[in-house]
This record gives C-alpha cells, sequence and structure tokens, in this order.
C-alpha cells in the first residue's frame, strides 16, 4: 500500500513538471478587437475646503458658469476653495456599445488637496479622432487621506487626489471594429516566436482542415473565417478554446537592481569561466562516468554526468564552473553559504561580461 501511494505521488509530480498546454485565447490578441483610451477635463465640487484657487480652475469655474446663463463681473474674484480642476481617463472596452457604463479614474491637475467628498460635473471623453465616446458624472471614491496641522506638520495615507467612479461614465459612440469586415481573422501572439507561431497555425489546421491557417510572421497567424457575423462568432468561439504547447521562451536572465529580484529561465546555462568575488570559494564540475551494462543484458554504453560542488568560505577567492553546469547549481551554492543576492548580481553580469553564460541578462 505504501508502494501504491509513494508511486502516486511521484506521477503527480511528474505531471506537474510537464509544460502545461496552452489555449489559444490566454496567448494570442485577435486583430482589430481592442480597448481604446479615452481622456477629458472637468471640475469636481461640493470639496470640504481642499480644493484650489488657481488660474485655469477660475476660468473653467467662470465658462461653466456661463454655460448655465450666469455671467460673473469682469475682474471680479471668486472663492472657489470647494472646487477643483481634474484630468478624467478611462478605457472603453471593445464593442462596448451606447448606454453601457464604464469606469473612470479622476485626477488632481492643480494644489488641491483631496478630492474626498467631491462630484464630477458632466465631463466629455474623448478618444485619439477628437470625437466624444462617453459622458462621465458622479460622486468620488477617495482611498486616500492627508490631514495638515498648523504647525506645518503632516500625515498623508495612500493618494487623497485621486479617486475613482464605479460605472462612472456612459457610452455615447460606439467605435467602429474590422472584426467582421474581410475573409480572415488574425491572431497575434502577445510573446511573438516563429515555433509558437506554426505550432499555432498547425493546431488550427489539424482541426479544421489544410490550408485554412497561415503563419505570416513570429508574432501573427491568419485564419479564414466565414463572413457571416453570427458563423464567424460561433467559429471564433471554437478555435479560441484549442490547446496547443507554445515554445519554450529563450533563455533569459532578468535583475531588478532595485529590489533584488533575480529571475532565471530554465534554458539558462553557464560555459567554462572562473571568477573571483569575495572571500568565498565555490568550485563546480562535472564529472562524466561511463556505465557499462553487464554482457548479457543486452543494454548499451552510456555516459552519466556527476556533479561535484565544493564549497569553501575561507580565504580562496575563486569560482570555477566547468561546462554544462546550469545556473540552478550556481545560485544554490551561493545561498548555501549565505551570500546576498547583490553578489549573485556582480557575479551574474561578471559571467555576462565574461561570455560565460548561454543566455541574455536583461537588467531592470
Amino acid at each position: 500500500m505504501r508502494f501504491l501511494i509513494t508511486l502516486g505521488l511521484l506521477f503527480t509530480l511528474v505531471c506537474s513538471n510537464l509544460v502545461q498546454a496552452a489555449r489559444i485565447k490566454d496567448v494570442t490578441d485577435i486583430e482589430g478587437v481592442r480597448s481604446n483610451q479615452l481622456v477629458g477635463y472637468g471640475l469636481v465640487v461640493g470639496l470640504p475646503g481642499t480644493g484650489e484657487q488657481s488660474p485655469f480652475t477660475e476660468q473653467s469655474f467662470r465658462t461653466m458658469l456661463a454655460n448655465f446663463g450666469i455671467n460673473l463681473p469682469a475682474g471680479s474674484r471668486t472663492q472657489i476653495k470647494n472646487v477643483a480642476a481634474v484630468a478624467i481617463h478611462a478605457e472603453l472596452p471593445a464593442f462596448a456599445k451606447p448606454g453601457q457604463n464604464i469606469d473612470i479614474t479622476v485626477s488632481s491637475v492643480g494644489s488641491a488637496k483631496s478630492l474626498r467628498g467631491g462630484t464630477l460635473l458632466q465631463t466629455f471623453l474623448t478618444g485619439l479622432d477628437g470625437n466624444v465616446y462617453a459622458v462621465a458624472q458622479g460622486s468620488l471614491i477617495v482611498s486616500g487621506l492627508g490631514a495638515e496641522g498648523l504647525d506645518g506638520s503632516r500625515i498623508l495615507v495612500n493618494t487623497p487626489t485621486v479617486g475613482r467612479i464605479p460605472n462612472g461614465a456612459v457610452v455615447e459612440r460606439e467605435v467602429e471594429s474590422p472584426f467582421a469586415k474581410g475573409d480572415f481573422i488574425t491572431f497575434n501572439l502577445k510573446r511573438p516566436d516563429f515555433t509558437t507561431a506554426k505550432r499555432l497555425a498547425e493546431v488550427i489546421n489539424g482541426f479544421m482542415g489544410p490550408e485554412t491557417a497561415f503563419s505570416l510572421d513570429a508574432s501573427s497567424v491568419q485564419v479564414r473565417a466565414p463572413r457571416d457575423i453570427s458563423q464567424r462568432v460561433s467559429y471564433l468561439s471554437v478555435l479560441e478554446n484549442l490547446t496547443f504547447q507554445p515554445a519554450d521562451q529563450s533563455a533569459k536572465i532578468i535583475i531588478n537592481s532595485r529590489t533584488g529580484t533575480i529571475v532565471i529561465g530554465k534554458d539558462v546555462r553557464l560555459f567554462p569561466a572562473a571568477i573571483t568575488h569575495g572571500g568565498l570559494t565555490v568550485t563546480i564540475a562535472e564529472n562524466p562516468q561511463v556505465v557499462q551494462p553487464n554482457a548479457l543484458a543486452g543494454g548499451e554504453t552510456a555516459v552519466v554526468q556527476n556533479s561535484i560542488i565544493d564549497v569553501n568560505p575561507e580565504n580562496s577567492r575563486m569560482f570555477k564552473f566547468d561546462p554544462g553546469v546550469t545556473l540552478d547549481d550556481l545560485v544554490r551554492t551561493v545561498n548555501a553559504v549565505g551570500a546576498a543576492p547583490g553578489d549573485l548580481m556582480a557575479i551574474l553580469e561578471a559571467l555576462k561580461e565574461a561570455g560565460a553564460i548561454h543566455g541574455e541578462l536583461v537588467v531592470i
């Protein structure tokens, strides 16, 4: 019974290490199906004295009153500490229809101390072409909090000058989409790769028939599709749920110098090299051993790699690497002696400069 349990656990671990197949919808975008950015400028009113008295806020306030038929005397100066000038931005989703609602974000553009408790007045949100696609209005939800004493002391929690209005804008115009036009649908890979594009075309051709999908380049796969929009939607719902095996990504090492985070791809390898760093000596060597089968076993001679790792944290200062050693061995060994992430960063950068790393080193 124990043997069966152990065997089952072993099988589970092996299966979990296999690269999982991906659905087409998870690794691609459909050309023409995209969101659009909207932006606008408006006024937030009703603030409890946390607004601003800036020239552009006063000008906007006068213009708003003029639109309501109220004209202030020339040269008069209004006290508008409960008003703030704001910028509004939002994402208009693909296929959004007039009458639907979208979320908006409101940000102060002047010297207002807080937008908490304010209400955004009707504001037009325009697209890149200058057309109005949505109208925003509503009460803000502000998670930030700020307080200031008479002696200048101040406390600030989060950001009180930025707020959101869920469903705060009403869509007024639909963005025309090329999805229903032409005889083809194009899948664009989120991570361009020639092998992945080839496999994507192959899985579609294997399911729908030959000459259905064509790889255009490392990023795009073009697929024949019916012109009838209803049939095209059903057709795409089938294609996007097909699964296939994307190609492995190129060997990379990502280093975040600000946080000390290091991510090493599984395909990164080391070439023969030696490097001096601090007071550590790490020697990593490969000792190939020939395994000979019994005379009557009928097997074949094989070569087995036997990794030998030796750590000496005393006076010696040389890191030595033989061919075939992985960075996993290096990281495990450096961690065993308690080296800091900064030491590992320095080692990786030196190895890259020496041409001893098979992979790309990216510092962000």
